[in-house]
This record gives structure tokens, C-alpha cells and sequence, in this order.
């Protein structure tokens, strides 16, 4: 894997606790999916077992976290999930919603009760977004170009009944800067941090938005991963004792994502 070759590289493989996954995946995406979805999923001879596997490590991830055994943590897990709803197909890649089965993990196994998932992937994460619509327990934040697949991100979707004003969908448009990904934080992102004081804080950390991609056109260098990743930090650090679990989504360009990963775990490191 190229992440892995750049990780290799720059000594982080050493700098790192490397976690397997261990968690058994299929009750808690059976309490977040629809049994014919999963009996689907499951048909398949290779991507289902893996799909599963990803699930696996992302609530690995949550344990070792909240055991103290990593103070934070990135999971480097194929295939993505935010676009996974209950189709019993395939979605943009995604099988199982890695990102929703997590926070709900957080919830229902360890009693935290109000989860923030941040999504920097340049595709919308609609099927976080379904997950938690109604839902005052978590606060969905998602910045990404509207007019790209599944088109599902409307800046004017908020969120409904207990759960309105808590689901944040910013559009940026294709070439974006880092300033102008960094000005959504800023203005937006950060007072409703403040305001919703999470428990718990998950990534969907898609490095499709980064500079030449295949499937994006925003033009996101590392610094702006550095800049994202930093401040996602902080505001666990100012709620929820610096919990933070990132779980890989997009990325088509493999030495861009690979760069990107780097520095994302780099500044991760700094705990």
C-alpha cells in the first residue's frame, strides 16, 4: 500500500502503535443496517468480508482510544463508508457506514453521549448524514462540492425535528483553496463545536479533496490537512479529553493520498 510505503518512509511506522482489528463488527452493523442490506453485502465473496473488516477496525479504533491505549487514532481501512446507506449495493465504494456504525459504537458501548463526525471528503457524506438527521446526539459537519456525486449535500439541509441546526452541509466549489476550506471552519464549523460540547470526536478524513485528485478538483494541499487535522485536535482536547478517531474515506490519487495521510497522521502524533 502506498500510504504504508510513505508512513515507512518518514519513520512513522515506528512512531506509531499499530492496532489490528479486533472488535466483532457484524452486531453493530446489523443494529445500523437493514438485514436484507447486510445479507447482501455479505454475498459478495471478497469486498464483503473486507467491508466488514474496515468496520472492524474503525470500532478497534474506538476501544483502544477510550482504553488508553492510543490517545488517538487513524484507521487506514478499504473500503470508505460514508455513502453506504441500505441499498443492499454498493455505494461510491462503500459498503457499510463506517463513520455511523462508529459514533453509534461510541454511544451504545461506551456511553458517550454527544458525537461529533467532521467529513473533509470532497463527495458529501449523505449516508452519515441520513444516519443522524433526525438526531440531537450528533453533530454532522460535511464540506464538499455539491454539484459532484451523489449531489446530496444542500448547504439548505440542516437537520430536522430534535436535530435541526445540527447536521452542517457547506458547499465549496471546484478548485477550492485551503483558505477557503479553512474559512468554513473558522466561521462555521467551530461556534457550533462550542456550542454542541462533544464526547467524542470521529473524522471522515477523505484525501480526495487534496490537489489533484482523479474523482475531485479542489485545491487542497497537506498544510490544509495539517491545519484540519490540528484543529479537530483542539477541540477535543477543549471537550472530550483529546478523542479522536479519523477513519480513511476518499482518495483516488495514490501518492497524493499517501502525502496527505502523512502529514494528517504527523500532526496527529503531536497528541
Amino acid at each position: 500500500m502506498r500510504i504504508r510505503q510513505e508512513l515507512v518512509a518518514r519513520g512513522l511506522d515506528e512512531a506509531t502503535v499499530p492496532l489490528a482489528p479486533a472488535a466483532e463488527a457484524m452486531p453493530h452493523i446489523e443494529a445500523h443496517h437493514t438485514p436484507e442490506h447486510v445479507a447482501s453485502i455479505r454475498e459478495l465473496d471478497v469486498s464483503g468480508p473486507v467491508a466488514e473488516l474496515a468496520v472492524s477496525g474503525a470500532l478497534t479504533a474506538i476501544d483502544a482510544v477510550v482504553a488508553g491505549q492510543v490517545r488517538n487514532a487513524f484507521c487506514a481501512i478499504r473500503p470508505p463508508g460514508h455513502h453506504a446507506n441500505n441499498t443492499g449495493a454498493e455505494e461510491g465504494f462503500c459498503y457499510y457506514s463506517n463513520a455511523a456504525v462508529a459514533a453509534r459504537y461510541a454511544q451504545r458501548v461506551h456511553g458517550f453521549e454527544r458525537v461529533l463526525v467532521i467529513d473533509w471528503d470532497y463527495h458529501h457524506g449523505n449516508a452519515t448524514q441520513n444516519a443522524f438527521y433526525e438526531d440531537p446526539s450528533v453533530l454532522f459537519f460535511s464540506a464538499h462540492d455539491w454539484a459532484a456525486y451523489p449531489r446530496t449535500g444542500d448547504p439548505a439541509l440542516t437537520g430536522e425535528g430534535e436535530g435541526s441546526g445540527l447536521n452542517i452541509n457547506v458547499h465549496l466549489d471546484c478548485g477550492a483553496t485551503d483558505a477557503d476550506m479553512l474559512g468554513h471552519w473558522d466561521a462555521t464549523l467551530s461556534p457550533a463545536v462550542a456550542a454542541f460540547d462533544p464526547d467524542f470526536v470521529i473524522l471522515s478524513a477523505g484525501f480526495d479533496s487534496r490537489v489533484d485528485d482523479l474523482l475531485g478538483c479542489f485545491a487542497l494541499t497537506d498544510d490544509a490537512f495539517r491545519r484540519m487535522t490540528r484543529t479537530a485536535m483542539d477541540y477535543a482536547d477543549a471537550c472530550c479529553e483529546g478523542r479522536v478517531v479519523s477513519l480513511l474515506e476518499g482518495g483516488y490519487n495514490l501518492d497524493g493520498t499517501a502525502l496527505a495521510t502523512a502529514a494528517h497522521i504527523e500532526t496527529l502524533l503531536e497528541g
